[in-house]
């Protein structure tokens, strides 16, 4: 098995995927797909949408065997929430 290594700093990585997201990516996907997952390929801008991370990940690594992926949960700034939440009592 090859072990893929980062190409970019982890800097490079985030601003580079938020800047593919937002310009190309976003005005694409979220119209319908509120929550669904986006794993992007920084290097050529190639796109899989699912409701499941690997799943997203697994198409788009078929098609860009050597794919630098960013995730992003589209309509949320974070793929992943850790702790409870608050519930709002009416």
């Amino acid at each position: 098995m090859t072990i893929r290594q980062p190409r970019y700093s982890k800097e490079e990585f985030a601003q580079l995927g938020d800047q593919i997201y937002e310009t190309q990516v976003r005005p694409k996907v979220e119209a319908g797909n509120h929550g669904k997952i986006v794993a992007i390929d920084l290097e050529t801008g190639d796109f899989e949408v699912d409701a499941s991370e690997i799943a997203a990940c697994d198409r788009l690594e078929a098609r860009h065997p050597d794919a630098q992926i960013w995730i992003v949960r589209i309509g949320s700034r974070y793929v992943r929430r850790f702790g409870g939440r608050t519930k709002i009592s009416v």
